[in-house]
């Protein structure tokens, strides 16, 4: 059933759907007067009234066409402001957003292995949907049966074989803790994204001693993980029920040090200084604080680069 809904609310609608559609259109403002097109995208992209500053800077170019919406709006998502806002106001999104992030900065490989890689809804994989930029020969995705799994990820469909834009994606159903199948330096790539926790520590060693041996010399293994230091502020248990361990950036430091891998970058994900400072979590903080940190020990997730020593 329809409901009437006031100008504001509709305008916010609307606005949602432009940037659902990436801003490839603008009709969807098309029909609106300069000032309130500035109105929605400033409420939607800044969550604020424009400024005068802001409305001097844009308000001629929407008058006399020589900008566009779509083009004001990808202007404000390329502003300092936009980073520092939270138009996320929910944890999950904002975690995702920067994961894509660190998913793109990895390095190009031929052959790839993703430990726990399922894309719920999606036959592509977690890391082709988020935003793996490199072709690739062969990604294999390593997940345990759909019936296998916590309730939280179940499936009712196992894939086999999918063609993706970027190559074929294999997917393997068995525990992420068994890579015997796998031939010693077969693969250029590891990947385990949100997964080692999902272990107990032992078998986390094994994981990790493993996807060492199935490297190349000098390929690579990227990993992210929460961070305990700041899901014990969150809360005082695991942060996920399906969770055997989570762990500090020390610990993961000597996991991944003692599978012999040279750890080349250490980068926190969603910055949580504050709430570490006050022993109060902000969800807030950590949604607006999007990106890649130097101060990994102060962020919400853990991320790794580390590269198989080639001698």
């Amino acid at each position: 059933m329809d409901r009437l809904r006031s100008p504001q609310s509709a305008a916010k609608g609307l606005a949602r759907r432009v940037q659902a559609k990436a801003l490839g259109t603008d009709r969807g403002l098309a029909g609106l007067p300069p000032e309130q097109q500035l109105s929605v995208l400033y409420e939607v992209l800044l969550g604020r009234k424009p400024d005068p500053s802001g409305a001097a800077s844009y308000l001629p170019g929407l008058r006399d066409g020589s900008m566009s919406p779509s083009q004001l709006a990808e202007w404000i998502y390329a502003s300092s402001e936009w980073w520092t806002v939270a138009p996320f106001t929910q944890l999950a999104p904002a975690l995702h957003f920067s994961r894509s992030l660190f998913i793109r900065s990895l390095p190009r490989a031929r052959r790839i292995l993703d430990l726990g890689g399922t894309a719920l809804g999606s036959d592509k994989g977690a890391m082709v949907l988020m935003g793996y930029p490199y072709r690739f020969d062969e990604l294999v995705v390593v997940d345990l049966p759909p019936d296998d799994r916590n309730e939280l990820y179940k499936e009712t469909v196992a894939r086999d074989l999918v063609q993706t834009e970027l190559g074929p994606v294999q997917y393997r159903y068995h525990s992420m803790s068994d890579l015997t199948g796998y031939a010693d330096g077969s693969f250029d790539l590891v990947y385990s994204g949100q997964s080692i926790e999902h272990v107990p520590v032992d078998e986390a060693e094994r994981v990790l001693a493993a996807a060492a041996r199935i490297l190349r010399p000098g390929g690579h293994l990227a990993l992210d993980t929460p961070n305990a230091r700041v899901c014990r502020v969150q809360q005082p248990g695991f942060i996920d029920p399906d969770h055997d361990y989570e762990y500090t950036h020390g610990e993961m430091m000597d996991k991944l040090h003692g599978a012999g891998l040279e750890v080349l970058e250490a980068k926190g994900l969603n910055l949580a200084a504050r709430s570490v400072a006050d022993g109060t979590f902000s969800i807030q903080e950590v949604a607006t604080n999007r990106g890649l940190f130097a101060e990994i020990e102060d962020c919400y997730l853990l991320s790794y680069l580390c590269r198989k020593p080639a001698h």
